[in-house]
């Protein structure tokens, strides 16, 4: 099964504040060759690459953060969501701090540049991934499970002792139902009573109601929602970008269960494991990715 590789059609900047390091980067996504893949440049350190596969992440605790030689680049699931779901495969992302910017705390900014960009089609494919046999990643009540199709389906569950949370469960086809209003604007979320130990661990400094869905012990204080289950939403929106580690596009039905980064990282890496010499590579071409009607 194979894609055609894509890439933008011109650059495009977005600027703005960090969500965990408060400092204000610009972001300029960039053309890129066949084979160039997603690729972080750090323009303001000699233009290191970073690239943004799965052996480059460095740390997971809030957001994903991919890292080469000391050097990282934080926050990255937000705008990589954007990138897998144009079904872009080659791409620069020039940068000029540590972390990518929270805008308004959802993929959709990023959407939004990426069409102001345009997409376009290069002259070579890249094979997708597919299994052959489930794979599943248990951590006590944490889940998540892969099984062959030949379509990317996400489904998630989360349960959050919350009265404006609480169970919500959402199901996405990428290949039928459009990410741009399903799943790209729904926002990350924080809890007041976290800010004080977030911020002491250096984390948080950028937060505010601006680019965060904000709780307190009672409901929301920055409403209204986007979504009524918004929270499951952006989840689902994490985790797609976060499968963008992988390297290249990928097929079938995935079932996560109170997941976050950290399960989404070891989910990629026994993906990854698992399929290193197994993985259908030959066959028809990967059906369309419809993500914008």
């Amino acid at each position: 099964m194979f894609a055609k590789r894509r890439t933008i059609s011109a650059n495009v900047s977005i600027t703005g504040i960090g969500l965990h390091s408060g400092i204000y980067t610009t972001v300029e996504l960039r053309p890129a060759v066949p084979g160039t893949g997603i690729c972080f440049v750090r323009r303001d350190l000699d233009g290191l690459r970073i690239p943004a596969l799965q052996a480059s992440t460095t740390a997971l605790d809030y957001a994903t953060t991919v890292g080469k030689d000391d050097v990282s680049v934080g926050t990255v699931e937000h705008l990589l969501s954007a990138v897998m779901a144009f079904g872009i495969t080659d791409v620069e992302i020039h940068i000029d701090g540590p972390e990518v910017p929270i805008v308004d705390g959802s993929a959709l900014p990023f959407v939004h540049l990426i069409d102001a960009a345009g997409v376009r089609e290069l002259g070579a494919e890249v094979a997708v991934l597919k299994v052959r046999e489930p794979i599943e990643i248990v951590d006590g009540e944490k889940s998540i499970r892969l099984i062959p199709s030949n379509r990317l389906v996400l489904k998630y569950r989360i349960d959050f002792p919350h009265p404006a949370i609480g169970r919500q469960s959402f199901h996405f086809d990428a290949h039928s139902e459009s990410f741009l209003k399903r799943i790209a604007p729904a926002r990350t979320f924080g809890f007041v009573r976290d800010v004080d130990k977030l911020r002491a661990a250096g984390l948080a400094r950028g937060g505010s109601v601006e680019n965060c869905i904000v709780l307190d012990d009672h409901g929301v204080t920055n409403g209204p929602l986007r979504f009524r289950d918004e929270f499951v939403r952006h989840k689902v929106l994490d985790l797609f970008g976060d499968l963008a580690l992988i390297g290249r596009p990928i097929v079938g039905e995935i079932t996560a269960n109170r997941a976050g980064h950290a399960l989404h990282s070891r989910f990629v890496a026994a993906i990854l494991e698992a399929t290193a010499a197994t993985d259908e590579t030959v066959g028809e071409t990967a059906p369309s990715q419809p993500l914008f009607a």
